[in-house]
Formats: structure tokens, sequence, C-alpha cells
């Protein structure tokens, strides 16, 4: 079966050091047989959260726009990557911006309770945060992982783990990192393996 992997990018800077680790997961990912997808927000047309909290009255969110099919894209996922590097300690505006918007599928699990994930689907469908720092700080990522588990949480996937790679400052650019491509690539790879073997697949089939 296709093993499905979605990747968005949060960085509003193409083709930085955030999104060519994202790029790297995905070389990893699609060569061990996945269909592979990135989607760059800063190219898509939408509006944050209005903070309305009509979903909680009503299934769905009253904003349409060109978020709404995103959102039925991450739901057909198998994997789904997060982006972003790290600005003022958080992730994106771009970022959070889309993990804003799903507060309708908060609603549904937690207020309307129709929207329920089993343990055999997250053990299906794996979240893996992506991020670059400037800083050398060992805690300089640690603002966005509650936010990133937060939604990994509302979208049915598993945070499975993290691609990240700090002091960009002293290495230039993720190119000079001396492993982080290769890791990023090595990761693509696994959790495509792992998907799979939770599918009851053989891991290293590439079916």
């Amino acid at each position: 079966m296709t093993i499905r992997v979605l990747a968005i990018s949060g960085s509003p800077h193409r083709h930085g050091n955030t999104e060519t680790l994202l790029d790297a997961f995905l070389e990893g990912a699609e060569g061990e047989g996945a269909v592979v997808e990135k989607v760059v927000l800063k190219d898509l047309s939408f509006t944050p959260c209005q903070g309305c909290n009509a979903c909680h009255r009503k299934d769905g969110c009253i904003v349409q726009d060109e978020l709404t099919p995103l959102f039925d894209r991450i739901a057909q996922a198998d994997c789904l990557a997060l982006a972003s590097p790290i600005y003022t300690m958080g992730i994106t505006a771009e970022l959070k911006g889309l993990i804003d918007r799903g507060q309708f599928l908060w609603a549904r699990k937690y207020i309307a309770k129709t929207l329920y994930y089993s343990r055999d689907h997250l053990r299906r469908h794996k979240g893996v945060f992506i991020s670059t720092a400037g800083q050398s700080w060992d805690h300089v990522f640690d603002g966005a992982f509650p936010i990133l588990t937060a939604f990994f949480d509302i979208t049915g996937f598993e945070y499975w783990d993290n691609l990240i790679a700090n002091n960009m400052d002293r290495y230039g650019t993720i190119r000079g990192h001396p492993t982080a491509l290769a890791e990023a690539r090595e990761k693509g790879r696994k959790v495509v393996q792992v998907i799979r073997k939770a599918r009851g697949e053989d891991p290293g089939s590439g079916a």
C-alpha cells in the first residue's frame, strides 16, 4: 500500500536551512518508496483563526480559504512533517497560523467528541517536527514542542520524532553542518519503514 508523506514548510524564507533539511527528509522518504508532497505555507492565501468559537457550536471552520483543502490532505497523509525555523524562541507565524486554524478539530475531539483516533491509527500515522535555529543553546527548540504536540494530537498523528539542528550561526548554512542532511535522509527512510511495519508489511519491501 502507498505511504503518503505530507510536508508543510512554515518558513517565510524559501530554500533556506529549514526547507533544505525538510527536502533531505523527503528525499529519504521517497527513496524508501513513499509518495511525498511539500506545501509551502507562504505561497498560500489564508486567514488566521478568528477566535469566534463557531466551531464549538457547529461542525467545521467557518473560514474557507486555501487552508481548507490542506486540512483534507493532512487527514489523508500517513506521515505529517511540519517544518519551521525558530523565530524569537518559537515557530513562525505561518506555521502557527495553520496550527491555530486546527481549532475546529480540537472542538470535534474535545467538545463535540465526534473525533477519535484509535491506538492502531496512531501507530500507523507519524508526525515529525523539522527545525533549525541560529543559536547553540540546547533549549532553543523547547518553546515549539508543546505546540507541535497539540497539533499532532488533534490531527491524529503520533508525535514520532524531531529532526532539529541548532548553531546555524556557526555553520553558516545547513549544508555546512557535518551530519544534519544525512540524518534527515535516514530519518525519512526510517519513518516509512516504521509505518510499513505498523501496517504489517515488510519494512524493506517498498510495497
